[in-house]
């Protein structure tokens, strides 16, 4: 089992901390979220991590080692960071046999992962002519190639079609459960919900968070649940008689930070006339927002409509 492991990692560009002294781990058989706002630092800590970067303090490791000191880091470490990487000119079966030769990768490799992820009927045309989904294809087949046991990907889902973004999510879970492990980087939160096991949040350089996807949401959203009546001010009564407040939107009553598990006995026990009752799952996205809110280098401000 191979991991990726940061300790106290910095990386100064200018006077300003890009990266701030970090540490984390990222374990094999999961799959582990990279998430942060644009600023955050994932991109640096990720070329840090891939020897494009040198740190201007720390250490990212894998497997125990330095990038730089991995004889055929593609045996060890697949990547995909920018998904324009592949000669234009090239054909996709060039541009993965060019590699597999640098590599010590046997030829029939090359096959294979092209047929793994769909481009083996157009490997013999020119990069060039594939379109944003195809060469991310292409990089994901790279980041294949030399069966690594640690797989980092930046933004894998950009410009996949909905078939693409259901074979990506799928192979993600894949690769984890074969026992590699597996970094993704990226802004969809409803996808990476959909993929991972346990994030990893970035902040103006800084971790924020490293924990398990569940963990994340509870820690950060409160649970409510939504109740519809047709006895609004008995519903009022009994949840205040609680402690409670019952906030109306929409024709739907809201009570906050409690279970269904809590709410419905109680309104039950008090003779409250129930239409709907159901419980909110809270979701990665409104987590995350709670969380980095205060940590966002680029947000754009809220409009405002002014009264004529």
């Amino acid at each position: 089992m191979t991991s990726i492991e940061v300790r106290e990692l910095s990386k100064v560009y200018r006077g300003t901390r890009a990266v701030d002294g970090i540490d984390f781990s990222v374990r094999p058989g999961r799959v582990t979220g990279f998430l942060g706002p644009n600023g955050a630092g994932k991109s640096t800590t990720m070329r840090l991590i891939l020897g494009l970067d040198r740190p201007s303090s720390g250490t990212a490791t894998i497997g125990g080692r330095r990038f730089r000191d991995i004889d055929w880091p593609l045996h060890t470490v697949g990547a995909l960071l920018d998904a324009a990487a592949a000669h234009p000119a090239r054909t996709a079966h060039a541009h993965l046999l060019a590699l597999a030769v640098g590599n010590r990768i046997p030829a029939s490799r090359v096959t294979a992962v092209l047929e793994e992820v769909g481009l083996g009927g157009v490997a013999g045309r020119r990069v060039r002519t594939y379109s944003l989904g195809m060469r991310q294809r292409l990089g994901i087949a790279a980041a294949l190639l030399g069966d690594p046991p640690v797989i980092m990907l930046d933004e894998p889902s950009n410009g996949l079609d909905p078939e693409g973004i259901i074979w990506i999510r799928e192979t993600l879970r894949r690769l984890a459960g074969e026992g590699r492990t597996v970094l993704v980087s990226s802004h969809l939160m409803g996808e990476t919900a959909a993929f991972a096991d346990h994030l990893l949040v970035l902040g103006r350089g800084r971790v924020l968070a490293d924990t398990a996807l569940q963990t994340f949401i509870s820690d950060h959203v409160q649970p409510r649940v939504r109740v519809r009546t047709t006895d609004e001010a008995r519903l009022r009564e009994v949840v205040a008689g609680a402690g409670l407040d019952a906030i109306e939107d929409s024709g739907r009553w809201f009570v906050q930070g409690r279970r269904l598990d809590q709410i419905g006995p109680l309104l039950v026990d008090a003779g409250v006339p129930i239409l709907e009752l159901a419980e909110e799952q809270a979701s990665l996205e409104q987590a995350y927002l709670q969380l980095t809110s205060a940590d966002s280098e680029y947000a754009a401000a809220t409009p405002t409509l002014e009264k004529a």
